[in-house]
């Protein structure tokens, strides 16, 4: 899905902010204690999701100073290329920033805003020292993941394990399926291999891997199957603290920590 069709039903209209708990949820900092159950949902926060971002453009747009945003309460991504933010500072550097961030007023904090997406543009903003072009619209818990989802799923450099975890953090809050499909603009069967996908391996293999831009899911699925096997995941872990593996490209440290965790006859029959 193009970036042109996001966010149908954030311009104009009445929303509504709803405040929900903010607290770190089992060991994930980036989910809430006590998000709310969703076992419905409702449409027009499905319906939350179409407008062009020219549209969205046209609203009213103002300037924040940056200090006043705090980021969203699910994560979306485990690491920022930096050739791709290099590239961002210099272009708002030269051109200024094209495209507004979204954030909602705080449900919890006066005075304050939670961003719905641009996390990369606010950073390089917050490099440069200036204050953010941001449009703000009172958005409920429901509506600010699927904007965020919609948003970042359009990117063509979101990987597939940053999709996957993003989709069981949503899962584990209380969130629908039906609402993380609306999110990721994902089929039911689809959303459950991405589940499936990152429940399997431990999250701290995860983040020690990173995004793995070349990575796609059958080979994160192989990768599930083999830490499966008795003492794989000690493997696993062993090879991840050793002091070479930060050194290694994402993608490279996936291939090392798969061969490491696959048996030999498994490995000459490739």
């Amino acid at each position: 899905m193009g970036r042109k069709n996001l966010l149908d039903g954030l311009i104009g209209g009445e929303l509504t902010a709803v405040n929900s708990s903010q607290g770190a949820f089992r060991d994930n900092p980036a989910l809430p204690a006590s998000a709310p159950h969703l076992s419905t949902m409702s449409r027009g926060a499905v319906g939350a999701v179409g407008r062009s971002i020219e549209q969205l453009r046209a609203q009213s747009i103002v300037d924040l100073d940056t200090s006043l945003i705090d980021p969203s309460f699910v994560a979306d991504r485990l690491d920022i290329s930096e050739e791709h933010y290099r590239l961002l500072v210099s272009s708002i550097r030269e051109h200024g920033q094209q495209v507004p961030i979204l954030v909602r007023p705080h449900p919890q904090k006066e005075g304050r805003y939670q961003i719905a997406f641009g996390r990369r543009r606010l950073l390089a903003v917050i490099e440069l020292g200036r204050k953010i072009r941001a449009i703000i619209k009172p958005l409920s818990d429901e509506e600010l993941v699927i904007a965020q989802g919609q948003e970042n799923s359009a990117r063509k450099d979101l990987t597939f394990i940053e999709k996957a975890l993003f989709a069981a953090r949503l899962e584990q809050a209380g969130y629908s399926r039906e609402t993380i499909m609306a999110a990721l603009t994902f089929d039911k069967t689809a959303l459950s291999r991405l589940i499936s996908a990152a429940v399997k391996i431990p999250q701290d293999i995860i983040q020690n891997i990173g995004s793995a831009p070349s990575i796609g899911r059958d080979r994160w699925v192989e990768l599930s199957t083999r830490l499966e096997r008795s003492g794989a995941i000690a493997d696993a872990r062993a090879v991840a603290g050793e002091p070479s593996f930060p050194g290694l490209s994402s993608d490279d440290r996936f291939n090392h920590l798969l061969a490491v965790v696959t048996p030999k006859s498994a490995r000459m029959r490739r």
